[in-house]
């Protein structure tokens, strides 16, 4: 069996979405949806297997959600982010208390993605 979660993330306004889901991260829009003209968006954004689903509708999600994304080489997301001109955020990693490394980065919409690059012998150990 093979599962994928699709995190549903609060948004309040369009533009500043693309700006830092598809400028700053660099996803891609895979598709829109409004049940009319004018009506809240809904769309889906991905990069790899990476997949957030955004909605403009208040009953979807809660603003300020939190995300915990595994990548295998945080170094290289970080390099590329940091390259690029987006004044609301300038990411860091830090060592997290679980001896993980983390870079943790907050869209316009106080949602947090956590990028967790994970210690070789962290998930086997025991306290």
């Amino acid at each position: 069996m093979n599962f994928q979660s699709i995190p549903v993330l609060r948004i309040f306004d369009e533009e500043k979405a693309k700006q830092f889901y598809i400028g700053f991260l660099g996803m891609n829009i895979d598709w829109e949806h409004r049940f009319e003209a004018d009506f809240p968006l809904y769309m889906q954004v991905s990069r790899d297997n990476l997949v957030f689903h955004l909605s403009e509708h208040s009953g979807d999600c809660t603003p300020g959600s939190k995300v915990f994304v595994n990548t295998p080489d945080i170094d290289i997301l970080y390099q590329e982010l940091s390259q690029k001109t987006y004044k609301y955020n300038k990411p860091g990693i830090e060592i997290a208390p679980w001896g993980d490394r983390v870079m943790s980065l907050t869209d316009p919409f106080s949602n947090k993605i956590l990028f967790n690059e994970v210690k070789p012998a962290s998930h086997a150990e025991t306290n």
